[in-house]
């Protein structure tokens, strides 16, 4: 933990243009000889429908690791408040722009890539590779992949299906790799994954993600919470649920609802810590 179009013109800028046009006074390059200097051209935020481009930064500052194991939380920068960024496709999206999704054994390639190996409490075998559509936060059907138990997968086809039909948002849909597990935080990930050979936060025990029985969905927009740790670190102000964005996981909301319909437990009923992102299996 793990996506353009030219923006209006802002209304100042074309305040200026219709005034300099009625006045007579030129806009253009400033003729020979003149001390003017020229102005250069605004780069337009690049925004496919309420969705903008990644900050620069994203992915990039990495956060201290205490002595705990765990970075600090701090404020979420003003950039990712109301987080709504476009998505990058890692696969190819549908053409039809419908959900689509698939199930087979798990490619040699694939595995390679993932955080297998025979260390993990499930067998390869035991395991599926799933394609499987999302819609994402710029409104457009994109394709995402995942990793999940055999006797899970038939049941995420269904709840994925749902979520794409209610339009909910989701950033990103990858395979979690032994570099991005093993990473330093950067404390802005946002991508839904499902397997993930690691144990319980905090813990020895392996988590449901080790079995593939575990689904983290749009880490960024619903984050782990016990005491003063936070995960994401920088998605402190989602911590107000009162506060709906896009891509909040809200009580009795789709979400919930989809999950619930295939037997699936959320992270944030849990009393002791919240884990909003969190939907298990057998509720672990």
């Amino acid at each position: 933990m793990r996506h353009r179009t030219a923006a209006r013109l802002p209304i100042a800028l074309l305040a200026c243009v219709v005034v300099a046009a009625c006045s007579g006074t030129s806009t253009g390059p400033a003729p020979a000889g003149s001390s003017r200097p020229a102005t250069p051209p605004s780069s337009p935020v690049p925004r496919i429908g309420d969705a903008t481009a990644a900050p620069a930064w994203l992915g990039t500052r990495v956060l201290p690791v205490g002595s705990d194991g765990f970075a600090a939380a701090r404020a979420t920068p003003p950039e990712l408040r109301n987080r709504s960024i476009i998505t990058t496709d890692d696969l190819p999206p549908p053409a039809d722009g419908g959900f689509h999704a698939t199930i087979r054994a798990v490619p040699a390639g694939v595995l390679a890539r993932s955080t297998w190996s025979s260390a993990c409490p499930v067998k390869a075998t035991d395991l599926r590779y799933m394609t499987v559509g999302f819609r994402g936060f710029d409104g457009r059907a994109h394709t995402g992949e995942l990793l999940v138990n055999a006797r899970a997968a038939a049941g995420l086809v269904k709840v994925f299906g749902t979520l794409f039909a209610e339009g909910y948002p989701i950033e990103r849909m990858r395979v979690t790799t032994a570099a991005e597990l093993n990473a330093p935080p950067t404390g802005d990930g946002n991508t839904t994954a499902v397997f993930a050979c690691r144990p319980v936060r905090g813990q020895k025990a392996w988590s449901q993600h080790a079995y593939g029985l575990a689904v983290d969905v749009d880490p960024f927009q619903n984050p782990y919470h016990k005491g003063k740790v936070v995960l994401p670190e920088l998605a402190t102000s989602y911590l107000d649920r009162g506060h709906a964005r896009p891509g909040m996981i809200l009580p009795r909301g789709p979400v919930v609802k989809a999950f619930a319909a295939i037997g699936w437990k959320w992270g944030g009923d849990y009393r002791s810590l919240k884990d909003f992102m969190h939907f298990s299996a057998n509720g672990g």
